[in-house]
């Protein structure tokens, strides 16, 4: 499959990027979301794993890649919203969803509000808590203190040099090669200053998003999705920080909570699976795209 085409959707709060390959057909189209800290490309690797002449659509978040920039990220159900103008874009199209950590809960949103135009619902280690860790922080403040992914390097000389430091650690180590220079490749944008590039997410957004997980509830809107839902949990283990992305930050009774008709954990992989198995990711959105009669084939 070709490279992806560039379009730009300007919405009241401001323009989304977003890229596309292939063109609309009867078939349903797919919609990738990226997780925190990342941007649309980062697809690219299972957008070339899916069936050739699939319809497939990926934007950038809001505070990522190439669309605009609020001034926080503190709220996930408003980041979902945020996409709304994208899907009424495309009217009586039905989608595939699939999306990674919060993408995952940003899919639930979208199919919560527009539950007409999705067949099904892939969430990829979607981050999404047990109902009552959310009732308890219901009262805590949106957070903007200080958070150690607010002081992630943010300026590179280029992409290459980025891609070759990350790549001797974890986890961009255990990523598939390609990915991580799709990530780096397209995650810098020229510095503001005119020296180098910076982060495309500057660290400060991105630290938002992490500091407020649990400022938005997602029981408010997950009754409301009406799709068949799969679920993708990494290996299991106890977390040694917040930030510890080893193993799955999921709880591991969402697949039961959701009804999920795959509830699946790839022990092999950790949180980051669409980097790490790409092909096998895009099999499992072929697959909840395809009429029953070809799955049973």
């Amino acid at each position: 499959m070709s490279g992806p085409r560039e379009h730009r959707l300007a919405t009241p709060a401001g323009d989304i990027c977003w890229f596309e390959w292939g063109t609309r057909s009867d078939a349903p189209s797919v919609l990738l979301l990226h997780a925190t800290g990342f941007h649309a490309r980062v697809w690219d690797r299972v957008a070339a794993a899916l069936p050739a002449g699939t319809h497939i659509v990926a934007p950038d978040h809001r505070g990522h890649g190439r669309s605009y920039r609020p001034d926080t990220l503190a709220d996930w159900g408003a980041s979902g919203d945020a996409l709304l103008p994208l899907l009424d874009h495309f009217p009586g199209q039905r989608w595939v969803g699939c999306g990674h950590s919060m993408g995952g809960l940003i899919l639930t949103r979208l199919a919560a509000e527009r539950p007409a135009a999705f067949v099904h619902l892939i969430l990829v280690d979607p981050v999404i808590m047990p109902r009552a860790m959310y009732e308890a922080a219901a009262s805590d403040p949106i957070a903007d203190d200080d958070h150690p992914v607010a002081r992630r390097r943010a300026r590179w000389t280029d992409w290459q040099a980025m891609a070759a430091h990350l790549g001797k650690r974890l986890p961009y180590s255990a990523w598939q090669p390609d990915i991580l220079a799709d990530y780096c490749r397209h995650g810098l944008l020229p510095a503001a200053d005119g020296e180098g590039w910076e982060l495309a997410c500057p660290p400060r957004l991105e630290a938002s998003v992490y500091q407020n997980a649990l400022h938005r509830n997602p029981y408010e809107w997950l009754g409301r999705i009406s799709a068949p839902v799969s679920v993708i949990r990494a290996r299991s283990g106890e977390r040694a920080n917040a930030l510890d992305f080893s193993v799955s930050p999921t709880w591991p009774g969402l697949g039961a909570e959701l009804n999920a008709v795959r509830d699946e954990q790839w022990a092999e992989h950790s949180h980051f699976i669409p980097m790490e198995a790409p092909e096998r990711l895009a099999v499992v959105i072929a697959e909840a795209g395809a009429p029953a009669d070809v799955i049973g084939d």
